[in-house]
């Protein structure tokens, strides 16, 4: 299979090439929010006078501070709602 899902034959894409597509849109879709809103937060957090070119060392700390409490947030996130996912799936 292709990355656009066309799985190499030239016909039309499988149910399963579809789902797959949206899955991968959907995930690329959520990690640009997740890009922007941490941009957006660390930097309104961080910036305070844009008087030079360049960050300051300040700057610089509480951006890769901040980023990496975000990412951490995150992915403790991402593990809770994967845990609850998994509790409200019947057994099987």
């Amino acid at each position: 299979m292709n990355f656009l899902g066309g799985g190499g034959g030239g016909g039309a894409p499988s149910q399963q090439d579809s789902t797959v597509m949206r899955q991968a849109l959907v995930e690329m879709e959520t990690m640009m929010t997740l890009f922007d809103n941490m941009s957006r937060s660390c930097f309104s957090k961080c910036v305070q006078k844009m008087n030079e070119p360049d960050l300051n060392i300040g700057e610089m700390s509480c951006i890769d501070r901040c980023v990496g409490k975000y990412m951490e947030a995150q992915q403790k996130v991402g593990e809770k709602l994967g845990s609850l996912e998994q509790a409200m799936q019947p057994p099987q």
